[in-house]
């Protein structure tokens, strides 16, 4: 499984993040221009626009199109050992096939959490079925014949499908015009994804919730995104959709590193105190130069609580540190 890292340079940094002592928040209304507070585009930067009239978002999801995505990285990294939720309104001006005549099925809409550097990369391909690792996403397929289906999906890091059957999907389609607001909440302790849904502010009908089967390994994700995936790999499904897309919530624990701070120790030599989570491991990096980072501490498994690193040996000259938090 591949690993995910943190790094907590030893310097203060802003957060666009609400920090508690248990969780970390972040909200968007796009009440103003969202470039400006983090928000990026990979891929067609024409498939989303900022409307500072109508304050809202506005996507496209064509699969004809690059792999493409809004988004806005989440600051830590998740996996099946960490509660997190996220909710949005979702409203559809128009949903159909894509440009290929050949493909009229249906292809999936998604919003949801992926791993950054995996879903940019080039090999990252949703309509394979085996080349899309890590995503913990909400899932609209329109109706192509069977039925329209929201399906809640979890990806994990080998790139295979939690499928428990019927039980992960719920056939209800979404109508045009409509204001959706979906909340998604997941919690560690029973590996279960509940969905709910309103449409115009009344309850909608329930989704059914997703369980994490026991074979299911883990996902590793770090990003928050809106995703037009392309549809290569595919041979019959395709999609190309419009609507707004707001009131963004994402709760997630807190980042993996916290309280940081550094000074020098007996003997000249550095360390540093923070509080750690568990689940993660924390290793002391040294530099001369912020290119090439070698471990100056042997790995330390995270606690919870106040914990301290040190490089054993008296340094001359100048040096760099920072704190690598990686999540096995």
């Amino acid at each position: 499984m591949r690993k995910m890292f943190w790094t907590a340079p030893l310097l203060a940094a802003a957060c666009v993040f609400i920090q508690t002592a248990s969780a970390a928040i972040l909200q968007e209304n796009f009440s103003s221009n969202p470039a400006s507070h983090g928000w990026r585009v990979f891929g067609d930067t024409n498939l989303f626009a900022w409307d500072p009239a109508q304050k809202q978002l506005s996507a496209t999801w064509d699969s004809s199109l690059p792999n493409t995505y809004f988004y806005h990285e989440l600051g830590t990294v998740l996996g099946r050992d960490d509660d997190f939720s996220m909710a949005f309104d979702l409203e559809l001006n128009d949903i159909g096939p894509g440009t290929n005549v050949n493909k009229s099925g249906a292809f999936g809409l998604a919003i949801g959490l992926l791993d950054l550097q995996q879903a940019t990369n080039s090999a990252f391909l949703r309509g394979t079925g085996t080349g899309s690792p890590n995503l913990v996403e909400f899932d609209y397929f329109r109706d192509a014949g069977f039925g329209a289906t929201i399906w809640p999906t979890f990806v994990s890091s080998n790139s295979v499908f939690n499928y428990n059957g019927t039980n992960d999907y719920t056939l209800l389609g979404l109508s045009t015009a409509v204001s959706y607001h979906v909340q998604m909440a997941y919690s560690a302790s029973n590996s279960t994804l509940v969905t709910t849904m309103t449409q115009n502010g009344t309850p909608f009908s329930p989704i059914h919730s997703v369980t994490l089967a026991t074979n299911f390994t883990d996902f590793r994700v770090n990003t928050f995104a809106i995703s037009s995936y392309n549809d290569t790999g595919d041979d019959f499904d395709s999609l190309l959709a419009h609507g707004t897309v707001g009131n963004l919530v994402i709760t997630t624990p807190p980042p993996p590193v916290s309280n940081l701070v550094g000074n020098t120790a007996p003997g000249n030599s550095w360390q540093v105190q923070f509080t750690g989570r568990t689940n993660w491991v924390y290793t002391l990096q040294r530099s001369a130069d912020f290119r090439t980072w070698t471990n100056a501490s042997a790995p330390l498994k995270g606690t919870g609580a106040n914990q301290e690193l040190q490089d054993p040996g008296a340094r001359s000259g100048s040096s760099f540190y920072r704190l690598l938090a990686q999540k096995p």
